[in-house]
């Protein structure tokens, strides 16, 4: 059928425009080729084979290790975990085997609490996850941050580009007073603080349906709520974000809003075991900045009904606890430098690690964040302290610990059909351990492996921190 290119002027004009373009399209398609991707030295081949053979594998709800097993990965799944017995003859012939008799198979580490742009510091950032990634943590939960350097730090991570935990992040919403708090403008440079879709300043006029997915855009799973919002808001964000599959992630008081009406809006998380118990004490704190300590007496036999009743309601919904005694434990250290320190912390280890039990007493699940970044000097990423303070002042044992750091965490992220378990079907992360932590924890330390989706990792092999990347103290 001919085409009439006078019957219209419009229509020839368009129809010559996409005649010019196609012809152009063609001769661009014959001499333009596809620009190479980036390297990926830390990325699985596809179709490599590995069997990492007759170990010690801890089982899938992480209560025992299973002796004699194998893990037969191929590229970065998990194919099958089996008696190595039954490990045949032409499977071992075809692969890759890792001997791993006397070793113990345990899955990736998460740290359910961590900060790497705030300000933004590549050097500073890539060295954290490079010891967070040697050393057996395959996954973080990022809780607000400059998410345009973090968004690129996660896909290139999963590509295997950089050595590197997969990352999940939450953009933060918090009332409009917060924003010239001077960690929201490091985290906002180049726009004014509260208006990037990572930071977001809420108010009642906000149309939560668009701020949301502006989140959700910006490569973030959950919403972070932070400060200055009231609690009809805070239910609000709350029930807007879980219709559009949006996670979230509170402080334990999100002030002024008591921590009873951070459990009742129904929020996913709840970081900081201290900001909990702002609930048995008064006066309350109107804003974070004004933060002052808790009320120690009425707190400390771990007995409190008040805080009985909020951590019934927290374990009934299945909010987990990010108890974060790292933070506490960090508090102290600060207190004990400098006796006369002003403002003075709001909470201690002591009584931080009570009502950490106290929640666990009510049928509270926890997870494992620090919010603490260790120095260049320290081997171990901060996780390890988290994990060693959670057995040593509460009655977790060693195994439960490390269902929470692995579990649990995925759990929050949503992942658990891929992480926290040795299982067919999962992402190969695992860590190797030369000895059995069931009955001490500190054994996670005496490490063999790290394996992040299906890649070697060998702690012994990872490139030192310079004082160029990270401060040594």
């Amino acid at each position: 059928m001919a085409l009439n290119l006078q019957a219209s002027p419009s229509l020839s004009k368009f129809i010559k425009f996409a005649l010019a373009f196609s012809t152009c399209s063609l001769v661009l398609s014959s001499t333009v080729f596809a620009q190479e991707g980036n390297a990926t030295p830390f990325a699985a081949k596809t179709n490599n084979v590995v069997i990492y053979h007759d170990g010690n594998v801890l089982d899938e709800q992480g209560q025992t290790f299973q002796a004699h097993m194998s893990v037969i990965v191929m590229g970065e799944t998990i194919q099958a975990v089996k008696p190595a017995s039954q490990v045949t003859a032409s499977e071992l012939h075809a692969a890759k085997v890792i001997a791993l008799t006397g070793k113990y198979l345990l899955p990736g580490l998460i740290d359910s609490h961590v900060h790497l742009a705030t300000p933004p510091n590549d050097l500073f950032a890539k060295a954290v996850m490079r010891r967070q990634a040697y050393h057996g943590i395959p996954g973080i939960r990022i809780m607000a941050d400059d998410l345009r350097p973090i968004s690129e730090y996660a896909r290139a991570a999963m590509a295997g580009e950089i050595a590197a935990p997969d990352i999940y992040s939450a953009a933060l919403f918090a009332g409009p007073d917060f924003f010239n708090d001077p960690r929201t403008i490091a985290a906002n440079g180049g726009i004014k603080p509260g208006t990037g879709p990572w930071m977001q300043a809420i108010t009642e006029q906000t149309d939560l349906t668009i701020a949301i997915a502006k989140a959700k855009g910006s490569g973030a799973m959950a919403i972070k709520l932070y400060d200055n919002l009231q609690a009809e808001l805070l239910k609000k964000i709350t029930q807007a974000a879980h219709e559009q599959d949006m996670a979230i992630w509170a402080h334990g008081m999100v002030f002024p809003t008591e921590p009873k009406d951070v459990v009742a809006a129904g929020v996913d998380v709840i970081s900081h075991t201290c900001y909990l118990a702002y609930q048995a004490s008064e006066p309350k704190p109107m804003t974070y900045k004004n933060r002052f300590p808790v009320n120690e007496a009425a707190l400390k036999n771990g007995d409190n009904a008040l805080m009985d009743a909020l951590f019934e309601s927290m374990a009934k919904q299945g909010i987990y606890l990010d108890a974060t005694l790292t933070v506490y434990q960090q508090y102290d250290k600060r207190l004990a430098n400098n006796p006369d320190m002003n403002p003075r912390p709001h909470c201690s280890l002591s009584l931080a690690s009570t009502l950490t039990q106290q929640a666990i007493d009510q049928g509270v699940k926890v997870v494992t964040g620090t919010d603490h970044i260790m120095p260049a000097s320290e081997t171990f990423p901060a996780l390890f302290d988290e994990l060693e303070l959670l057995v040593k002042y509460t009655s977790l044992a060693p195994l439960a610990v490390i269902q929470a750091a692995t579990i649990n965490g995925a759990y929050i992220l949503k992942q658990q059909d891929k992480m926290g378990s040795i299982s067919s079907g999962k992402l190969a992360n695992m860590l190797i351990l030369n000895n059995d932590p069931s009955s001490d924890i500190r054994q996670l330390r005496q490490q063999f492996m790290t394996v992040k989706r299906g890649f070697i990792l060998e702690p012994k092999n990872m490139p030192a921190i310079t004082a160029e990347e990270m401060p040594s103290e």
